[in-house]
This record gives structure tokens, C-alpha cells and sequence, in this order.
């Protein structure tokens, strides 16, 4: 939920907002009100949160700046990646054999929690379930696609590894040593996933205003007070913040532990047919194994999209230039698509910890805090939400895949956006090292 006094790209070119499902009927808060819980951010984490908690019988209601899905619930690639960037044997390693098999549980089932929540509610939100494959884009990277294979077998995933004429079949480009695929993925309309959900979440009894930003959080007589920039204010016995890469600093320091990176994305218009039979046929969504990744899909009507970091500023819509690293992207890796018109141009932020973890943080007795979606927002912050409302409703810590930890800044926080700028400056003239 960003702070409405902040200017960010806004929604509005995205070919999400060009294709969603209309969003549900909302209205700012215009009175003083109390629930059981505040909600403060109206994307797949608060939104999942409060959904999941009204089913149970709590009063919620959540509070968002600006639109439904305007942060990067309504920006991202649609891709619903199972899993965390760690892999089991890393998550066995660093929590242990009962925690870490907690954590990789959680883990596994994030693409599930997607596609059966769509279909519990009917929702209408255009979606395929074909698999996610990983492209490897060096030897090394190859090894560990081999790794990830084995790991996610061994959790009793149907994953396989993918040779190099198999990748190149399957994604339609030749760039790729190999790679591994994992069936559980797909992809969904992402902003129409977040609009379903908050309908969905309405008629389970929430309350949702938009365009109503927190601006404090303040706490008295056993309850907290969540004031708003038009005056009313919300009490409840306890409050869920769920802002992720649009974090501002409504809560002292939670901001400075993220980095919160550009993530931009082009889409063309739809591919002529004979394209588009060479371009992931089978209807696979990607990102591949580079740091500084690239991922790319077809949408349900044929478009292909690109997707891939950008600058910390805010680009300008009126500026194509500032996407052109990824329309050279396009030509490389799909040559028999480089002459198909570019027909949307957007971004959102994306909030990285600093152990690529999901992090919760309980502050302050009744707060709890959701931060760190690393890209792979759509199937973490929905399970996370439905492991959020466990907890709250019931107290049971287990409920939760990592325990609430203390708030840890980036080290020399300022000067992150000099490294990741020196970074993206690289990546931009070796077209993401295609």
C-alpha cells in the first residue's frame, strides 16, 4: 500500500489494466469505524489475509492507498512460480530438519494455493497450468537446474530436467544450455487475480476502502488506532501490514529492509498465429537462472511478454527508451517475433530481503508484518496470507513457514541503489547478457 503522496509509474499502461476483470466496488473511509483486524495494503498478501480471516468469522477491514492491486500485485508477470529462491536442500540446511521441512512444505504448495482459491470461488481470472520452466543460461547455471530437479524429486515433485533441444523446443529459443521444468506453475492475469480476490473477500463479510492511505499507527487502551490522510480513523484489537516493495515509512525502519528494485516489463501486441506455434507451444510461463533474471510468457490472448530489472527511477510512459533493453531482449531470444509491434510498456517495484527470504516482524504486541516477496509474489503472499490468518485466529505460532524475526536494515542502506544502478547499466548493454 504506497503512500498516496508518492508519485509512482502508474497502472494504467500496463496490459493488466488494459485486460483485467472490472474492480469491485470500493469507497474511501469516510468515518471513524473498529473492527477485529486491520488490514493495511490492498494486494494478494492483505488481501488473502483478510479473505482467510473473515471465513473464520473476524471482522476485517483493509485499508488501501490507492487502487486494489495498484502495487505489484497489479504490475507483476502473472507468473505463478512454486517454491522460494531457496531451494529444499538450502531451506533443510539453514533451518533444520523440522523447521526447514515446515518452511519447505509451505514451500511447495504456494502454486496450489493460486489456482484452488480461483477455483473455490469461481473467480474470473484468465489462467493456465501448463508447468514453469528454468532456462539455464551457462553450464553452471545447467548444474543447478540439475540440482533443483533432484531436490524437488526427492519432496515428491514430478519436476524433470530439460536437455538443450527439449529447452529450445519447448521455449522456442535456442539461448538455453537446458533447464529444468517444474508442473506446478502457470501463469494467471494478475491484476484480475487481485480484483477476484477482494470480491471474493467482500462477499466473506471485509470491509475495503481505497484511496484512503494510513498515515500512523498508534497504539492505546489494549487497541490500535490507524489514522488516515482524510481524517477518520480504524481501531481494532490487531493490525496486518502487507506492503511489500511499496513499503513507505508508516512503520519506523520496516522500509530500509528491503531493497526495493524496478522490475519492467514490454508486451507485444498479439503474435500472428505462425509465431506464436513457436513460441512456448505448450503454453509454459519462464523466467531463467541469471541474477538479474529474464522472464517471459504469452498472456491468454496471444501477447508475448518480456520482463526484466530497470532502473530505481520511475520510468517515463511517454519515454519508450527506457524499456528499449528489453524490446533488444525480444529480438534476441525470439527472432521470429522481433517484428511484432510493442503495444504496452510498465513496471513495478519488487522487494528483495537481504537473505531472499520472507521475513514476518512482530514489533509491537497485536502487529504483524509481511515483507520480502522477492518476485514470486503471486503464490507466496497468497499461501502467506492463509498462514497469517491460522496464526491470528489461533494464536499457533507453527501456522506461520518462518518465525517473526527483528526488523534488520540493509547495511549502508543509501548507497543501494548505486550498486543495483551499476548493476542494471551492465545488464542494459549486454541486452541482460543474451
Amino acid at each position: 500500500m504506497p503512500n498516496a503522496s508518492q508519485e509512482f509509474f502508474p497502472l494504467a499502461p500496463s496490459l493488466w489494466a488494459a485486460t483485467a476483470a472490472p474492480a469491485p466496488a470500493t469507497t474511501p473511509l469516510d468515518t471513524d469505524t473498529q473492527a477485529d483486524v486491520i488490514v493495511i495494503g490492498g494486494g494478494y498478501c492483505g488481501l488473502s489475509t483478510a479473505l482467510h480471516l473473515a471465513e473464520r468469522g473476524v471482522r476485517v477491514v483493509v485499508l488501501e492507498a490507492r487502487e486494489i492491486g495498484f502495487g505489484g500485485s497489479g504490475r507483476n508477470g502473472g507468473q505463478v512460480i512454486p517454491g522460494l529462491k531457496h531451494d529444499p536442500s538450502e531451506l533443510l540446511r539453514m533451518f533444520g530438519p523440522e523447521e526447514g521441512q515446515r518452511l519447505v512444505d509451505f514451500a511447495k504448495g504456494t502454486a496450489d494455493a493460486v489456482f484452488e482459491l480461483i477455483d473455490r470461488h469461481g473467480m474470473d481470472v484468465p489462467r493456465a497450468r501448463q508447468g514453469w520452466i528454468q532456462g539455464a543460461h551457462t553450464p553452471a547455471a545447467l548444474q543447478l537446474a540439475e540440482r533443483r530437479t533432484r531436490d524437488w524429486q526427492a519432496q515428491g515433485v514430478a519436476a524433470r530436467q530439460l536437455d538443450r533441444n527439449e529447452t529450445a523446443r519447448l521455449l522456442g529459443t535456442d539461448k538455453y544450455f537446458g533447464g529444468w521444468l517444474d508442473p506446478r506453475g502457470g501463469g494467471v492475469q494478475p491484476l484480475s487475480y487481485a480484483r477476484e480476490m477482494a470480491r471474493a473477500a467482500q462477499a466473506a463479510g471485509v470491509v475495503i476502502h481505497t484511496d484512503t492511505p494510513v498515515t500512523q499507527l498508534t497504539q492505546a487502551g489494549g487497541k490500535w488506532q490507524a489514522a488516515t490522510a482524510r481524517g477518520p480513523r480504524v481501531a481494532a484489537e490487531r493490525v496486518v501490514m502487507c506492503t511489500n516493495g511499496y513499503t513507505d515509512d508508516l512503520w519506523p525502519g520496516l522500509r530500509k529492509t528491503i531493497i526495493n528494485a524496478n522490475s519492467f516489463q514490454v508486451a507485444t501486441e498479439p503474435l500472428p498465429e505462425a509465431v506464436r506455434k513457436g513460441i512456448l507451444p505448450e503454453g509454459h510461463v519462464s523466467s531463467d537462472a541469471r541474477n538479474l533474471l529474464l522472464y517471459y510468457r504469452l498472456d491468454h490472448a496471444g501477447r508475448l511478454l518480456m520482463g526484466g530489472r530497470g532502473s530505481f527511477r520511475e520510468p517515463d510512459a511517454a519515454q519508450p527508451g527506457d524499456w528499449s533493453h528489453l524490446e533488444h531482449v525480444v529480438g534476441k531470444l525470439f527472432p521470429q517475433a522481433a517484428g511484432v509491434p510493442i503495444a504496452y510498456r510498465w513496471c513495478g517495484h519488487v522487494a528483495i530481503t537481504r537473505d531472499y527470504l520472507p521475513h514476518l516482524h512482530e514489533p509491537a504486541p497485536g502487529l504483524l508484518i509481511d515483507i520480502g516477496c522477492q518476485g514470486r509474489g503471486v503464490g507466496l503472499q497468497t499461501r502467506m496470507g492463509q498462514a497469517m490468518a491460522q496464526y491470528i485466529a489461533t494464536g499457533d505460532k507453527k501456522a506461520l513457514p518462518v518465525q517473526p524475526s527483528d526488523m534488520r536494515p540493509f547495511p549502508l542502506y543509501g548507497l543501494r541503489r548505486l550498486y543495483v544502478s551499476a548493476v542494471i547499466g551492465w545488464y542494459r548493454m549486454t541486452d541482460g547478457g543474451v
